[in-house]
């Protein structure tokens, strides 16, 4: 596991690609530190302005994340060098491992600047500073990023075509964020509150707003885990074809 979270941190800073991750990650995320933030008024933190930041966080890593994982594993079954990774002496699970710490690192780096919002708010508003609701936020974006990380590793692992991975798991994500539309227009009440439930933004909002309820923390990590458990599966079928 080790080995190949080395392997695969590296690569994303031979290409451009971990550069422009972060890269697009700071962009917006100072941008709507300034807009929302330090020009909102009174710069309050727990009210809106810091609300609507985060929120806008979602939107951003719904979209760049599956570009920063297209590759993990469609990259090897496109340069036929999957049977390789498959047959070497490593478990399954440590490969898929490595290969989500590797990512959720690049993730991890580029959410460090988040702290850094707080020092810069403490300076300007101490009167409105509250800690807590900052590592609430940063703590809700972690374990969204957790969650897109590992469906695109999931994605990554189903085709050969990195456009495609990203396109597809572009596309998940938008079918999490729609789930809570859709609930509103199916009638069988079921189907209608498990719709509800699995709405990624409704849970992440919660955060957002200073909410925190251990049923969303659950949730996210759970759904981690399912689709790193699926992505396993997926490499065992490959492995015993």
């Amino acid at each position: 596991m080790i080995a190949v979270f080395k392997r695969e941190f590296a690569a994303y800073f031979v290409t451009p690609l971990g550069y422009a991750f972060i890269g697009v990650y700071l962009l917006c995320s100072g941008a709507f530190f300034y807009m929302f933030t330090l020009t909102s008024g009174t710069a309050s933190v727990g009210s809106v302005d810091v609300s609507v930041m985060f929120t806008l966080m979602f939107f951003v890593l719904m979209v760049t994340v599956p570009v920063l994982t297209m590759r993990l594993l469609s990259e090897e079954k496109k340069n036929k060098t999957d049977q390789l990774t498959l047959t070497a002496p490593l478990s399954l699970f440590g490969l898929v491992m490595g290969k989500f710490a590797a990512a959720f690192s690049i993730f991890l780096i580029s959410t460090a600047v988040m702290p850094i919002y707080g020092l810069i708010l403490a300076r300007f508003s101490p009167e409105h500073f509250r800690w807590a609701v900052i590592w609430g936020n940063v703590l809700g974006l972690i374990m969204l990023g957790a969650v897109y990380v590992s469906v695109g590793l999931f994605v990554s692992s189903l085709t050969e075509n990195q456009m495609i991975a990203a396109i597809v798991s572009i596309l998940l994500n938008i079918a999490f964020l729609l789930s809570s539309v859709a609930a509103a227009y199916v009638k069988t009440g079921f189907v209608s509150y498990a719709l509800t439930e699995i709405s990624l933004l409704d849970r992440y909002t919660e955060f957002t707003v200073g909410i925190f309820r251990f049923s969303n923390m659950l949730f996210f990590i759970s759904l981690t885990a399912i689709f790193i458990f699926l992505t396993v599966r997926m490499l065992e079928r490959k492995r015993w074809n």
